[in-house]
């Protein structure tokens, strides 16, 4: 009997990516359809915003200061806790409402999406908030006026209407 005869190689163990496989692929296509019914880009938002959409109205979920710092142009002011007060007055329960805050370290968009719905509003969080729609290149609206920075190049394509996604 020959014991130097070679042994098939063991199969390499998996790597973290896959250590939970990937879902089955109806499962994945609910998965990522339920999620763009609830989130937004600030690239989706701008190019509705600019095109004149008149189908949804944006919510700047953050404090008077914050807003006076700067918002997006348009954007409705209703801080978090004024929601079970004000929504009624200033928001069209018919109208979808798209929520930011300040990006995507913070929760304060989640809660007042939370908020609006809880209240009976169709409600989109914005992702990115504030932080990358100025770091995309919008401009904003301050207490001293309009306010453009240059696109984060890491962020957004340099010299493109898009970026492709």
């Amino acid at each position: 009997m020959n014991t130097t005869a070679s042994r098939p190689a063991a199969p390499a163990p998996a790597s973290a990516v896959l250590a939970a496989p990937p879902a089955a692929p109806d499962a994945a296509a609910a998965y990522f359809a339920a999620r763009l019914a609830f989130h937004t880009d600030v690239a989706d938002v701008h190019t509705a915003l600019t095109a004149g959409a008149t189908d949804f109205v944006v919510v700047d979920s953050r404090s008077t200061e914050s807003w006076d710092q700067g918002h997006v142009p348009g954007a409705l002011h209703l801080p978090t806790a004024r929601i079970p007060a004000d929504a009624a007055r200033l928001l069209d329960p018919a109208v979808p409402v798209v929520v930011y805050c300040w990006g995507p370290g913070c929760d304060g968009a989640t809660r007042a999406a939370l908020a609006l719905a809880r209240l009976g509003y169709r409600v989109k969080e914005m992702l990115g908030g504030i932080e990358y729609w100025i770091r995309e290149g919008y401009a904003v609206e301050t207490w001293e006026g309009p306010r453009q920075l240059p696109a984060d190049p890491l962020t957004a394509p340099i010299g493109a209407d898009d970026c492709g996604c």
